[in-house]
């Protein structure tokens, strides 16, 4: 017994010293990121849950921006690449080059592409094909990549923020249910407020230089998602988090609004990804253990990409959003 409470013990100034670094880095990306708090936090959340962010918004919200300024700040080695209908999987992953250095026999050696680093933005992904989209899947998943045979590691912490732009469809490629399943949460990226943009007019259009400094580094941001794991949960919140999702999957029963407008449900991720994502904002809220108006607050980003709607809800005018609150309000 005593060594239960002994580590319980542990984690707790654990818990507060990897706070107050991971609100520093909040806040250090808020003094360039203006008017976006709720998509900087969720997308801190993405990260130190170990998993990637879908970002859905109009042109010129700062999404380029947001990642180069949290690479920075969470000391991540971060690359774009603009996905376009051309690309290639070799052009993210990298491909093999003959090299024939004198004395020695010649042999194959890989030129890695851009896909070999921390944090990488995936600009506009659903323009790329399918099939480079596929390359991209597997560097998500297993975070390894396999060139003529021969499996090659991702550098380690390694996170794809993804954006879409949602007014333009001409000539995309929607992503498929499985590949929109890996992205952990769909952060939608609104415009600013009025005092937001104020701000930003003045910062953006005079001479200052802001310099940001790293807050973090690789290895203690792993160190920090390895801790995240370790928080507990309380049964409350378990209970709320299955009741959600199994509300939310159609045929079941469970809910006689899910069976009329949804086509279909999250599968089991996405109670993993709740898991791991009411940690996350736990952590950085300075809680130490997640509360269910975590579970609610974090519904709609999990949820919105996991799910579709029927004819009849799209005919009626119902839209995913309000349906997620509606479920989420049962479980509060």
């Amino acid at each position: 017994m005593s060594t239960v409470t002994d580590t319980q013990a542990d984690i707790v100034p654990r818990l507060e010293a990897a706070s107050e670094r991971v609100q520093r880095a909040h806040k250090a990306a808020a003094s360039v990121i203006f008017g976006q708090d709720v998509v900087i936090e969720r997308t801190l959340v993405t990260i130190l849950s170990g998993g990637h962010g879908l970002l859905i918004g109009v042109p010129g919200l700062a999404k380029t921006l947001l990642v180069e300024t949290l690479g920075r700040v969470l000391g991540l080695d971060a690359k774009r690449v603009q996905f376009t209908p051309d690309l290639m999987p070799s052009d993210i992953i990298g491909s093999e080059v003959l090299e024939d250095i004198p004395g020695k026999a010649r042999s194959f050696r890989l030129v890695k592409g851009p896909i070999f680093t921390q944090l990488l933005m995936a600009d506009e992904i659903n323009r790329a094909s399918p099939r480079t989209q596929s390359a991209l899947l597997q560097a998500m998943q297993e975070h390894h990549v396999t060139v003529a045979g021969v499996r090659h590691d991702i550098p380690s912490p390694f996170h794809v923020l993804a954006t879409q732009n949602p007014l333009e469809h001409e000539g995309t490629y929607p992503l498929p249910e499985a590949q929109l399943d890996r992205f952990l949460l769909q952060i939608d990226v609104t415009y600013p407020d009025l005092l937001a943009e104020r701000r930003m007019l003045f910062a953006t259009t005079g001479t200052d230089d802001r310099q940001l400094e790293s807050v973090l580094s690789g290895p203690e941001l792993m160190s920090i998602q390895r801790l995240v794991r370790q928080i507990p949960v309380p049964d409350k919140v378990v209970d709320a988090i299955l009741k959600l999702v199994r509300s939310a999957r159609p045929g079941t029963g469970a809910n006689e609004q899910t069976d009329r407008y949804v086509a279909w449900g999250p599968g089991p991720r996405a109670s993993q990804a709740f898991m791991l994502a009411v940690r996350a904002k736990a952590l950085i809220d300075g809680r130490l253990a997640p509360s269910v108006d975590d579970v609610v607050a974090l519904a709609d980003p999990i949820l919105k990409h996991r799910m579709a709607l029927t004819f009849a809800a799209r005919a009626e005018g119902k839209d995913l959003g309000s349906i997620i609150a509606q479920l989420a309000a049962a479980v509060e």
